[in-house]
């Protein structure tokens, strides 16, 4: 089962592709950094930018960059049912330790079609822990109480949530549910932590694993104006500058139609972290 701080990992891109010469240099990044684990292809991974086969071929870099020294999660939510089950199915197939399903976005599902896409996905990589990714903004609608009701009963290893929801009043409905909950937003890993979730799924950690391990451990939000600095770019984009120049060999690349920063916001951004 996961816990503690989680990185929403970045997905090292060449040419257009899978830098996967640059996932080990990543996954050491990160492991020395302390966090407890990595979430591959989640929204910081760029992943619903990816067809199902540069999906598995991410999910399998990840894994075995990072084998005995970080738990992974593969994100496996893809817009239809047969593609998600097939990226849940690989998942547990090449051993990950957990697996993550955001609701398909485009067609607000009712309770009765999430439902069954989910079970279906948790049936898949089951006994693998299955985890819902609950973010409203990206999705279009948020995961109801009675889907995941019905989804405890359907699925004996649901485990918990990774919740992306803001305000901190959508983000607390999650709370309650009876499952683990991994706080998504910075700026609520105290308030989160201190009512109950069980760590953070953070896309700061991507490049900041050491201050997120710190506000998971410290139980703090004072990541909230770290994340305001970042969201005033391209978030990609800064994200994967900022590790480059931590030392780490990923590019700057991103798959469009995300773009790269300009010259100008590259000074900017790091005159804002420098300050």
């Amino acid at each position: 089962m996961l816990r503690g701080a989680i990185a929403a990992a970045l997905t090292p891109l060449r040419d257009g592709a899978l830098d996967g010469d640059a996932v080990g240099p990543y996954v050491e990044f990160l492991a020395a950094g302390g966090l407890d684990g990595v979430l591959a292809m989640g929204t910081t991974g760029e992943g619903m930018l990816f067809d199902l086969g540069e999906r598995k071929e991410i999910a399998s870099t990840f894994v075995d960059a990072a084998a005995g020294r970080l738990q992974v999660a593969v994100h496996a939510g893809m817009q239809t049912t047969r593609d998600t089950v097939a990226l849940a199915e690989y998942a547990a197939a090449i051993a990950a330790d957990a697996v993550a399903v955001i609701p398909p976005p485009y067609f607000p599902l009712d309770d009765d079609a999430l439902f069954a896409h989910l079970a279906a996905a948790a049936r898949a990589c089951a006994p693998v822990p299955f985890y819902v990714y609950e973010f409203e903004r990206a999705s279009g609608y948020a995961v109801s109480r009675d889907v995941l009701d019905r989804l405890r009963d359907a699925a004996p290893n649901l485990a918990g949530m990774k919740v992306s929801d803001s305000p901190y009043e959508k983000f607390a409905r999650y709370l309650d549910v009876g499952l683990d909950v991994f706080v998504g937003p910075e700026a609520f890993i105290g308030r989160g932590t201190d009512a109950g979730a069980v760590g953070a799924v953070s896309a700061l950690a991507s490049a900041f694993p050491e201050r997120v391990v710190a506000a998971v451990r410290d139980r703090s939000d004072e990541l909230a104006s770290l994340r305001e600095s970042i969201e005033r770019f391209p978030r990609h984009a800064a994200l994967k500058h900022v590790v480059r120049r931590r030392g780490v060999p990923v590019r700057a690349e991103v798959r469009p139609p995300l773009r790269l920063l300009t010259q100008e916001e590259e000074r900017d951004l790091d005159a804002a972290l420098a300050g």
